[in-house]
């Protein structure tokens, strides 16, 4: 399956890819990751492969939000959606702009992890928002007992806005700008390199 969006490549880790999720071929090895305990904040630890299915046609479907399967050398490694946050996820709860995104990723679980794999796969998904040139802000909610990934927030430059109350969750709102992006960063977004279908503009 081809369709990759954007491409970079990492020292220590390979070449990451992004490409756009196919709610039922992709349907049983996402449903082992959002199943998996070390996946509790996604919160489908429950859904069996036909109910992941069916939630990932209802979004890639959706006019606002998108997903998206990472690979590592080819194999798939990664997950991340995208959506606006001023129609779903975060209507009315944060201050929306112009050129707001939103984001969630996931890492699929491994008994043998790579220094510096989560760090990789953030700021690929990252680079593959900005690609569009319209994106400025990325905007997250993680839950606020998920002081994991907060860290690794804060090291591709987010800064929090504060702690919101969601119908599923206590989440800490946080944004990050391409410029602060860029400069927590450095030269770790040198070998990126976007494909020319991309994701521009199609789901705002």
């Amino acid at each position: 399956m081809s369709g990759i969006v954007f491409r970079r490549f990492h020292d220590g880790v390979g070449e990451l890819a992004v490409r756009r999720l196919d709610p039922d071929a992709d349907a049983e090895i996402v449903h082992a990751w959002v199943t998996h305990p070390k996946a509790v904040f996604w919160m489908m630890g429950d859904a069996d492969v036909a109910g992941v299915a069916e939630e990932y046609r209802r979004i890639v479907a959706h006019p606002h939000r998108d997903a998206y399967l990472g690979l590592v050398d080819g194999r798939p490694a990664f997950l991340a959606e995208r959506y606006d946050p001023a129609r779903v996820e975060l209507a009315g709860l944060h201050d929306a702009r112009d050129g707001d995104v939103g984001m969630h990723f996931l890492c699929a679980p491994t008994g043998s992890p790579v220094h510096g794999f989560s760090r990789a796969v953030i700021t690929t998904v990252l680079e593959t928002l900005f690609a569009d040139p319209a994106v400025r802000r990325v905007v997250v909610e993680p839950d606020v007992r998920n002081t994991a990934v907060h860290a690794l927030n804060a090291a591709v430059g987010f800064e929090v806005v504060g702690v919101i109350a969601k119908p599923e969750k206590e989440a800490l709102l946080s944004v990050c700008t391409r410029e602060r992006f860029h400069a927590a960063t450095g030269d770790a977004t040198a070998s990126a390199a976007a494909v020319a279908a991309g994701v521009r503009g199609e789901h705002p």
